[in-house]
């Protein structure tokens, strides 16, 4: 809504040339009750400075004046902002042109034959305006709230692999060792007690123990952070899908195109997280025989699909209210400038496509995280 009657004068700048013109247009305002300010200016000079000098409600713009039009006046007050709502009230100019001026984005267009409408078209004209400028301030709410939620989630995802890392230094470098050392005693007791078999007994079965707790511990570093991935993407793709093809006995084939990129880590790692959550969700829910894996960076573009042949995805499940996995593979992909694409039928299977634009290698990089 303008403001209203009440509240303050509307602070009007008039363009036009006509001094009769000009007070006829104040008498109007004037009838209909509305409270206005009117400055009125005739050169295009002086309308440009007095609209960058004061935040006027509303400009009203003859069409022709000497020497430019409004259609130049407009033109010139796009440098200024904020721009108030344009309105032209002048005599014939043709439908043409009076069309043209809508399309350049001139709130709407009267004739002065036609002046006791000219509250009614100030005041669309102003609830127009501020409409456009409450869409304009969400829009740019929640671009702003998308751009910190980006910025928050890639911090998250840095901060979940930094600590992924160091937990799988700790379990590497004091548990792993700890369990090594106990293992090397419970060996030298188990050695040297074989006249009392009960004592032997107990230390072979704590030394299975053992050996369950360390192959669990470094299955869980491997989970973690994966020596592997040193040894670049294609090589921690082929051990995951070995690795899934164990666990499952569900077979993968795997076509992984040499890459021509050296990727930077925080590349290669979403593209490894997202391979390991899809094969994840493949063993949990789809009940397929089969998958494929493949992987290329064509057009400088970095894709890895995971399909499957399995039950397919519902799109209820999808949408469910705490289904976090594929929406943590999208901003986790978005966290690399790239996006997820998720396509599946009931029945038929599952894809899951994670792309990202590689740079170029006379262009910026993306800059790798410390891991």
């Amino acid at each position: 809504m303008g403001p209203d009657p009440t509240d303050r004068p509307l602070l009007i700048l008039h363009l036009e040339d006509s001094q009769a013109d000009q007070r006829l247009a104040a008498l109007t305002l004037r009838r209909a009750q509305r409270v206005c300010q009117i400055d009125c200016v005739d050169q295009l000079a002086a309308f440009l400075e007095a609209l960058a000098a004061r935040p006027y409600d509303l400009v009203l713009a003859d069409y022709y004046l000497p020497g430019f039009t409004a259609i130049d006046a407009w033109e010139g007050a796009q440098q200024i902002s904020p721009f108030p709502p344009f309105v032209l009230l002048s005599g014939a100019i043709g439908e043409a042109a009076a069309v043209d001026a809508i399309r350049l984005g001139i709130s709407d267009y009267l004739l002065k034959d036609d002046m006791a409408r000219l509250p009614h078209v100030l005041e669309r004209a102003l609830e127009v305006h501020e409409a456009r400028r409450a869409r304009e301030l969400a829009a740019a709410e929640l671009a702003a709230s998308e751009r910190r939620l980006a910025e928050l989630t890639e911090h998250l995802q840095t901060s979940i692999e930094q600590e992924r890392a160091a937990i799988a230094r700790e379990i590497h470098d004091d548990i792993g060792g700890a369990l090594t050392a106990v293992k090397f005693d419970l060996s030298w007791i188990a050695r040297n007690t074989a006249t009392q078999p009960q004592v032997v007994q107990h230390a072979q079965s704590a030394l299975e123990m053992l050996q369950h707790a360390l192959g669990a511990s470094q299955r869980i570093m491997l989970d973690l952070r994966p020596p592997v991935l040193d040894q670049g993407l294609a090589a921690a793709i082929q051990w995951l899908a070995e690795g899934f093809e164990r666990r499952t006995g569900i077979p993968v084939a795997l076509r992984l195109s040499p890459l021509h990129n050296n990727l930077a880590s925080n590349i290669q790692l979403v593209a490894y997280r997202t391979t390991q959550e899809a094969l994840t969700n493949v063993s949990k829910y789809a009940q397929a025989t089969a998958v494929h894996i493949e992987m290329s960076d064509a057009e400088g573009v970095l894709t890895v699909e995971v399909r499957d042949n399995g039950c397919g995805i519902a799109p209820a499940q999808r949408d469910k209210p705490k289904a976090f996995g594929l929406r943590g593979l999208a901003e986790r992909a978005r966290t690399v400038g790239g996006w997820l694409d998720v396509s599946s039928q009931i029945g038929k299977g599952s894809s899951i496509i994670v792309s990202i634009p590689l740079p170029s290698a006379s262009g910026a990089e993306f800059a790798e995280e410390t891991l």
